[in-house]
């Protein structure tokens, strides 16, 4: 049976894509507004329908103009495995809490929501003239209400295997919708200067929301590219700055990445990027620099650093380096000149990363980057860790049958101090990093045995 509604339990209808961020940006954006994720079931799966207690209706409005992974809030009225339990659920709900939304100088509808199902409008009619016993006092307007309220049928998630009755019904006060319009308004399909590597729309406001980027932050992408990510920090008001080693991507020169676009034009560049969506007041600056030799003063500047280092598939993993560095076999160069074309490890790349999060981020400053790992062997203990980092959320993207890259959020709880620098070299997890360093040999290794296996398929 459904339990009586109690004060300030909402409905959230998510959004059915990147299942494994909905949950750490959802806690991420609750923290980040003085809540705190308290939810009424134990678990959600893939259910597009979360139930949450939520302290005040404004923290709910806050989370929707944040969140891209959800839909929807709604005030939760009534819950039930079938309509006689909702109804039952509403006639427990206190009356004094509807009254102020159903007075006769009011004007509402009522919307019918389906999940896995598509009802005719005469079902629709149906469902909502049964909701007469509900003291509506005020005026049908179906264009321009002035509250809306919804029933929303669960009818589970296999699309051919769908039940006749709804394993759940709810009904609400719709509150708010989400800010899924931002996937397609930041399309990087419609946007100015673009790279290879060009982040999704969609995953850079996850990794803002993640990072928990507000207003007036400092945020700094040490593998700035095309400055995606900058621009979903800059969206939410954050001030953003960043470093790359690619002279090229950094000045906007160089070949074109659109099709039918041979070289990028003067006006093809990161602050272009942010002027095209009213951003550029955000931008400080984006330097050429190596993020394996920051050249930070101490200090701690940034409130969050949000990136994607270079995996050595579709962007080299570079680093600057002196003549001691260069191997043995190559001919020296002149002692002014500095090469940037020595390798740089995954495992190296990712602890300096850390230890440069460590020492420049402010104490509850977050750290959100991805991890390209071989899925055969990724096991918890490879993702990096350090003393005055915890680790908030570890999520997957897969990106073949073979390889994934995990999202990767920490929060600094600990000031850094000189001997945390070489911490990781004394704990046992260090030596599952350098599995990091094989990717690229493993990731191309799958894609000739996958081509083979296409081959043979169709040659039989």
């Amino acid at each position: 049976m459904a339990t009586p509604c109690t004060l300030n339990r909402y409905l959230l209808l998510m959004a059915q894509e990147h299942l494994e961020f909905r949950m750490p940006e959802i806690k991420s954006l609750l923290s980040l507004f003085g809540g705190q994720f308290a939810s009424t079931q134990e678990t959600y799966g893939k259910s597009p329908f979360w139930i949450l207690s939520i302290p005040s209706e404004d923290i709910a409005r806050n989370l929707m103009k944040r969140t891209v992974c959800a839909k929807a809030i709604f005030e939760l009225w009534g819950h039930g495995q079938s309509p006689e339990e909702l109804y039952s659920s509403l006639k427990n709900y206190p009356v004094e809490k509807m009254v102020p939304f159903l007075h006769s100088n009011s004007t509402y509808k009522i919307k019918i929501h389906t999940f896995n199902k598509t009802l005719t409008q005469e079902e629709k009619i149906k469902r909502i003239d049964a909701l007469e016993f509900l003291p509506f006092e005020g005026k049908v307007n179906l264009k321009k209400p002035q509250h809306v309220f919804s029933v929303l049928e669960d009818y589970g998630l296999d699309p051919n295997c769908i039940p006749e009755n709804p394993h759940n019904i709810y009904f609400g006060r719709w509150i708010a919708d989400g800010q899924r319009e931002l996937i397609e308004s930041y399309s990087v399909k419609k946007r100015h200067f673009i790279g290879n590597t060009s982040m999704d729309a969609g995953l850079s406001f996850i990794m803002a929301n993640h990072g928990k980027v507000k207003e007036n932050d400092i945020v700094f992408d040490p593998f700035v590219g095309t400055g995606g990510l900058l621009i979903a920090s800059a969206h939410f008001g954050a001030y953003v700055y960043g470093t790359d080693i690619d002279y090229n991507t950094v000045h906007g020169l160089g070949k074109a990445s659109r099709k039918n676009q041979k070289w990028r034009g003067p006006d093809e560049n990161i602050r272009a990027n942010l002027r095209q969506y009213g951003l550029e007041k955000y931008y400080l600056d984006v330097l050429v620099s190596d993020a394996s030799k920051p050249s930070w003063r101490k200090g701690t500047y940034f409130d969050a650093i949000i990136t994607d280092p270079p995996y050595g598939i579709r962007e080299s993993t570079r680093r600057t380096g002196s003549q001691k560095e260069i191997p043995k076999g190559i001919e020296k160069c002149p002692e002014s000149h500095v090469p940037v074309s020595l390798s740089y490890h995954l495992s190296d790349m990712f602890l300096d990363l850390l230890n440069f999060a460590a020492e420049t981020l402010v104490l509850g400053g977050r750290l959100v980057y991805w991890l390209p790992v071989y899925t055969p062997e990724y096991t918890e203990e490879m993702v990096p860790q350090h003393p005055c980092l915890k680790l908030i959320s570890n999520c997957e993207q897969k990106l073949s049958s073979h390889t994934s890259r995990r999202l990767i959020t920490m929060e600094k709880v600990k000031k850094f101090e000189n001997q945390d620098q070489h911490s990781h070299l004394l704990s046992d997890h260090f030596l599952p990093y350098q599995g990091h360093n094989s990717f690229r040999e493993k990731y191309f290794s799958g894609v000739t045995k996958r081509i083979a296996k296409e081959e043979k398929s169709s040659q039989e």
